[in-house]
């Protein structure tokens, strides 16, 4: 595959697996928490350099993984105090990410890891760091793991399509009929984190806020049904990475800088077209009203 090739269908992945997941980011009222573990997964990778001395991407993900469960819990104790919710991620999310960044410069050095490629990222050198697959050559590394993160994204869920629809609608409702609601609670973070910290390589903390939230949000106003709502995100964060690398090469600007401006492009859009919840239709049926 050309150089091209490799930077859109990374741009791809990342757009499906955070439009995945930010369907029942939207739809659950956390988009902060979004923000929050996009930041705080950088403790979870620099805590796992540190005791593996590797920047492999399995200690990587379970790091981050870690790191966003430590802070959907963290929040969870904080409102179970009767602290409000933003101001519990306000908290947790300074403050862990503060960490991380005293961490990187203290203790880790002359590694390749530093906040900048953290937060910003860039996707322009993803075709360069390449490993061997069998019958299939060389393959970027961050592609390989953000298709695998792709892939159990969809999976879990499909899999669980029910309970996440239940759970996410009406939470009361599904412990009062078993459903592990706090399970699924965790679960979901965790998909959160792991999704983020793929991420990260292609582009960056800061720009994964953008894919995770502004796809979700522009389905949101064009369906109200779930299945419809997940791939039409996937669809518009595919469209938004493909648009951005686009714009980029015109303007000769950041690739991750132009996928994220996409992003609220087709939001805006959105906002006005939507034939569901647009600004222009709803304007129509309150005339047809009168």
């Amino acid at each position: 595959m050309s150089y091209a090739g490799w930077i859109l269908l990374t741009g791809a992945l990342v757009g499906i697996s955070c439009g995945l997941t930010g369907v029942l980011l939207i739809l659950r009222k956390m988009a902060m928490m979004a923000d929050a573990i996009s930041h705080t997964v950088l403790l979870g990778i620099v805590a796992a350099y540190l005791v593996s001395s590797s920047l492999d991407g399995g200690s990587m993900l379970i790091g981050a993984m870690l790191a966003g469960l430590l802070t959907a819990w963290l929040v969870q104790w904080f409102e179970s105090s009767g602290i409000n919710t933003d101001a519990a991620i306000g908290v947790v999310f300074t403050t862990l990410f503060s960490i991380g960044v005293i961490l990187i410069s203290t203790s880790v050095g002359n590694v390749h890891l530093d906040v900048n490629h953290a937060l910003m990222g860039e996707i322009s050198f993803i075709p360069w760091n390449v490993i061997e697959l069998p019958l299939i050559g060389p393959v970027p590394s961050a592609t390989l793991l953000l298709l695998i993160v792709t892939i159990i994204v969809a999976l879990v869920i499909l899999l669980f399509f029910k309970e996440w629809k239940i759970t996410t609608f009406d939470p009361a409702l599904a412990a009062s009929l078993g459903f592990p609601v706090l399970l699924m609670h965790y679960v979901f973070m965790t998909l959160v984190s792991v999704t983020t910290v793929a991420a990260f390589d292609a582009v960056g903390a800061i720009m994964v806020v953008a894919m995770l939230i502004t796809p979700a949000a522009s389905a949101n106003l064009w369906t109200d049904r779930l299945s419809h709502m997940f791939l039409l995100s996937a669809l518009f964060g595919v469209a938004s990475s493909s648009m951005g690398y686009v714009v980029a090469i015109w303007l000769n600007t950041s690739i991750s800088g132009s996928m994220a401006f996409s992003t609220g492009l087709i939001f805006l859009i959105s906002y006005f077209f939507a034939p569901k919840h647009g600004q222009i239709a709803k304007r129509v049926y309150k005339t047809n009203e009168i």
